[in-house]
């Protein structure tokens, strides 16, 4: 999982930020926010997405979404909130499931106040990256983490956990049925993309921080090859997503399913810089 941010860079679209979270990393670019972001929290626009063109919010079953054989654009008026089961106090919009050809979920959580969380079911990893508000994570061992905007935890399957607010907080979830190899195992991770180093990219106008350990017993991540499957979120910004031999314009709040092999290609545009959130599967075999 990685987070890719791109900024501001001469003769390159303005605002460009790629924000990639894996297993393996974060990518980042050098931190330039416009004044009138400021004034704004970090990600609200995935917590208060902008639904649809002001002339056609009040056209009955208008959507940008779109579901095609290989790829899937979800935005903001087709999430669908509901009781997430086995959480307490938990309105959950599940963004990408196994019913559009995926092999993983991932959802959005917005926790209340007095909220707490399930456990996935048996042999599921979890990974989850708070975007609102903060949470407090705690395992079976007792240990205490207090996860703010940011911030990121990977729970290992069958790890007995619980994720516990006590004021409005909203998450991103990824959850996949764990595909082990003999003599490697996972182990609980949570940090924070700023605590992460940067890594060299030649040639790219992007910086990039891995989030997670490159090590085979991870079996989720964010590579430049194709045959793995891809989960987007949009954390900020907007640009022209490619997917396939289809354009959209994508902005804040909007989720892509990519299906293995297919082309993609991302623009940012406009005057603040573009973040997103991505999953790819990793160091398993495809058979």
């Amino acid at each position: 999982m990685y987070v890719i941010t791109l900024g501001k860079y001469p003769n390159v679209p303005r605002g460009f930020v790629k924000t990639v979270l894996t297993q393996d990393g974060f990518c980042s670019a050098p931190l330039r926010i416009d004044a009138d972001s400021n004034s704004q929290p970090l990600y609200w626009k995935v917590t208060n997405p902008t639904l649809s063109p002001s002339h056609l919010q009040d056209l009955p079953g208008f959507t940008r979404s779109v579901y095609k054989k290989d790829h899937a654009f979800i935005t903001p008026e087709s999430q669908v909130f509901s009781p997430l089961p086995d959480w307490t106090n938990t309105l959950g919009a599940y963004l990408i499931t196994p019913a559009i050809g995926s092999h993983f979920v991932m959802y959005l959580a917005k926790m209340q106040e007095n909220s707490k969380s399930g456990l996935p079911p048996s042999d599921v990893e979890r990974f989850i990256f708070v975007v609102q508000g903060s949470a407090v994570l705690t395992n079976i061992s007792g240990n205490v983490h207090n996860l703010k905007v940011d911030s990121y935890a990977y729970l290992p399957p069958n790890l007995d956990h619980t994720v516990e607010t006590d004021a409005a907080a909203t998450l991103i979830v990824f959850e996949r049925r764990y595909s082990g190899l003999e003599n490697h195992v996972t182990e609980q991770i949570v940090g924070s993309t700023d605590k992460q180093p940067l890594l060299e990219t030649p040639g790219e106008i992007f910086e990039l921080r891995k989030l997670l350990p490159t090590s085979l017993a991870y079996d989720f991540n964010i590579h430049e090859v194709h045959y793995n499957q891809h989960g987007l979120l949009l954390l900020e910004g907007q640009g022209i997503y490619r997917l396939s031999d289809s354009w959209y314009p994508i902005q804040a709040g909007d989720a892509i399913w990519m299906a293995p092999f297919v082309p993609q290609w991302y623009a940012a545009l406009g005057k603040t810089r573009s973040r997103y959130l991505i999953y790819k599967d990793v160091n398993r075999n495809p058979l």
